[in-house]
């Protein structure tokens, strides 16, 4: 009987090795997968995005060009996504207002439909005001040239991410039309007037963004966090801003987002927004009265009534986004595509719906699989975000990017995210050593503080400013010269 105990032991033993080992297994295997998991997705959607153009193409002659080009477009789209929606939703993730989860959701509904629904225009923008079509010479080259811009703005931002250097994808296929233009047919061939416009917009948007979230910020500071009676100022002003925001949203969609149902110009659309904004304005007056009930008077407990706003907010951003950067993914496919079915390349290029289903979806796909690291990253290693200043940042952003989508001016929500992020961190420490400067004159007997507690005082890491800077500078050229090379590859292998 103990003979036969001591087996069953040894027997337990050896099976609990067993399925340690198996447990051990299970375990690497997962471990040594994951990294693959999200390359895969991905691939299987360039694959489908070269089923769907094959279908909807046709069976012609330059059917495998297109195919090759929607596989290219659906590849840059998903690297807009893990690269650029960041920009959008960090700041309310790094504020705590939302979830990675929900960022992602809200990211992913709002990007298409921006995509969808008022993505047009800077499509155009990017197909042909860059380069003059007729400089180029036949259909042919513009083809190439076109299929070497979205591959070398994919590659380049692929290893942009891939290194983590916040680069901007609206520069990179910029700078690819740009140079498969000057190798196709030399500089007379780029339209410099609308690069010199481009141009001005990628130093005017991240200055506009950081002047209007840093105004935000000092409506914020002024109107409700140094009121004696905190509580009270935000019941007037939250519902303000909310409305504002609404507004802002609604003209835009007005103008922009129902063209295809009906025509409304600029004054229609702006008195649609007002009024959208003072119904909104007279909702949140009741909601944001019922959420301040029983709040104490002090900040933190401004944050609570932030919440909407900022989600609001990051929503809009996210519809603007969309709207705007869309044409990086699908702006030359979609070149390639009226090329391809008719020949002219120097008439206006119509977007069809399957293209721009290509690039909403990419770009959703990338966010969802590449995307929560980089937000974890643009939410709270540049300066620190609550609820309010995180506001601010996507308020101004998306207010920004909605006019350069407005006037087709395809801007970078990196430069205007960023540059908004940093005007609220350079607004905070210009505050801070106001008030510093007005306690020491009202008590002259304070202590002067140091040079290096100066320093330490400092809430915008510079470190970041020079790198961000270095990315935006080197973009263009490289992109340029990148795709430069590959046209000129195209052209000596195929003619």
């Amino acid at each position: 009987m103990t003979e036969n105990n001591s087996g069953d032991a040894r027997h337990l033993e050896t099976l609990d090795r067993d399925l340690a080992r198996y447990s051990t297994l299970e375990v690497a295997t997962q471990y040594i997968s994951r990294p693959i998991v999200g390359p895969g997705i991905a691939l299987v959607f360039i694959v489908l995005a070269g089923l769907v153009s094959a279908i909807m193409f046709g069976q012609t002659n330059n059917a495998m060009i297109v195919v090759v080009a929607a596989c290219f477009g659906a590849y840059m789209a998903l690297n807009i996504g893990a690269n650029d929606v960041a920009n959008n939703m960090g700041p309310a993730v790094g504020a705590n207002a939302l979830t990675m989860g929900g960022a992602i959701a809200i990211a992913v509904i709002f990007e298409s439909a921006g995509a969808l629904l008022a993505g047009g225009d800077v499509v155009s923008t990017i197909a042909k005001g860059i380069i003059a079509p007729e400089a180029i010479g036949t259909a042919e080259t513009f083809i190439w040239a076109m299929m070497a811009a979205l591959l070398s703005a994919a590659l380049w931002v692929n290893l942009a991410t891939f290194v983590g250097a916040p680069v901007s994808t609206t520069h990179s296929v910029v700078g690819g039309v740009m140079g498969a233009g000057i190798a196709a047919a030399g500089f007379g061939a780029v339209t410099w007037g609308t690069m010199s416009a481009i141009a001005a917009s990628w130093v005017i948007s991240p200055l506009l963004g950081g002047i209007v979230a840093a105004f935000f910020l000092f409506i914020i500071k002024n109107r409700i966090i140094y009121r004696d009676d905190k509580i009270a100022a935000a019941r007037v002003w939250v519902p303000i801003l909310v409305g504002v925001m609404a507004g802002a949203f609604g003209a835009y969609l007005a103008l922009k987002g129902l063209k295809k149902i009906i025509k409304i110009e600029l004054p229609l659309a702006l008195l649609i927004g007002l009024g959208i904004a003072v119904i909104v304005w007279a909702v949140m007056i009741p909601v944001i009265r019922k959420q301040s009930e029983g709040l104490e008077n002090r900040n933190k407990s401004l944050k609570v009534l932030f919440g909407i706003p900022l989600v609001v907010s990051a929503a809009l951003l996210s519809f603007a986004h969309g709207a705007n950067d869309v044409a990086n993914a699908v702006g030359p496919l979609a070149a390639i595509v009226q090329v391809s079915q008719s020949g002219d390349f120097t008439s206006a290029f119509s977007i069809p719906i399957w293209v721009m289903v290509i690039g909403a979806f990419g770009i959703s796909f990338g966010l969802f699989l590449f995307g929560p690291k980089l937000i974890r990253m643009v939410g709270s290693q540049i300066t620190k975000l609550n609820p309010m200043r995180a506001y601010c940042v996507a308020l101004s952003a998306a207010i920004t990017v909605i006019i350069a989508s407005w006037l087709g001016l395809p801007v970078s929500s990196t430069h205007i995210a960023v540059g908004g992020v940093f005007g609220v961190g350079f607004y905070r420490e210009w505050d801070a050593e106001r008030r510093l400067r007005n306690a020491r004159a009202a008590m002259p007997d304070r202590p002067v503080y140091s040079a290096e507690e100066r320093q330490r005082r400092k809430l915008v890491r510079r470190s970041h400013v020079l790198t961000i800077l270095a990315a935006w500078v080197i973009t263009v050229p490289a992109a340029a010269i990148l795709s430069g090379v590959i046209f000129l590859g195209l052209n000596t292998l195929l003619g």
